[in-house]
């Protein structure tokens, strides 16, 4: 039976805690992120040959550096690098929740897009075309109300599509104007040549852009567990390019 990470990232409100406690029932704990007083929550769920480990990120707006939790889930997705960021939405509320997924897709293809709360979308008269967003994004997107159980079976099948690798995303590139792009495309070797391959250079580029030094620490401190530092030329780069 294979084994895969889930990370369950969404705003505050979306029904992502419940959608994670109806997955994994008793079979989870709690404990806290290592250095911060963020909680987190841990758990398993099963799906025909499948195991998951469900890891509920802290509820944000953001993956910016505006709060320990933001930068716990931001963290997680890029350090630990699970195979699937599950990112839910409201349906009631989706312009403003897009934001979150946007950014996710920025750093990480490998995403399924929840959209819950459908019933309550309904009973407000709100259509959803779940196939013009999936194309749109270019990641898989699922319809479903966690509270009424409703969508749950065709939600874990693109988990596992996504998971097991036989969805190959090709997700939405957000393109920033000339200035920026040119700033990001002047960082992104740099980034490479630091960081490796492995790590979203586009995306980190993008964040040492706009001066983001919690990122910059959070690179040093988990490049360091491999020797690997992050240069100050790229720092010092990053940082005059956003001035």
């Amino acid at each position: 039976m294979s084994r895969y990470t889930v990370a369950f990232a969404g705003n505050p409100n979306t029904g992502k805690s419940t959608l994670f406690n109806l997955l994994t029932g008793m079979r989870q704990h709690t404990g806290n992120w290592a250095g911060k007083t963020v909680v987190t929550a841990e758990g398993q769920f099963t799906h025909k040959d499948h195991t998951y480990l469900a890891v509920d990120l802290p509820g944000t707006y953001s993956l910016y550096s505006n709060s320990a939790d933001e930068e716990a889930a931001r963290d997680y997705i890029i350090f630990e690098q699970p195979d699937v960021t599950l990112v839910v939405l409201d349906a009631t509320s989706l312009e403003r929740n897009l934001n979150l997924a946007l950014q996710v897709l920025e750093i990480t293809g490998r995403a399924v897009v929840c959209i819950n709360l459908i019933d309550e979308a309904r009973r407000l008269g709100i259509d959803i075309n779940l196939k013009a967003i999936a194309k749109r994004l270019g990641v898989p997107v699922t319809a479903i109300s966690a509270r009424g159980r409703i969508g749950i079976e065709e939600l874990l099948d693109q988990i596992a599509r996504v998971a097991t690798g036989e969805f190959r995303a090709e997700p939405l590139k957000i393109t920033y104007n000339d200035e920026i792009e040119q700033g990001i495309a002047e960082l992104i070797p740099m980034v490479e040549q630091t960081v490796g391959a492995r790590y979203p250079a586009r995306w980190i580029a993008l964040r040492l852009l706009d001066g983001d030094h919690s990122l910059l620490a959070s690179l040093k401190a988990h490049m360091g567990r491999k020797n690997i530092h992050v240069s100050e030329e790229v720092a010092s780069h990053g940082i005059t390019a956003c001035h």
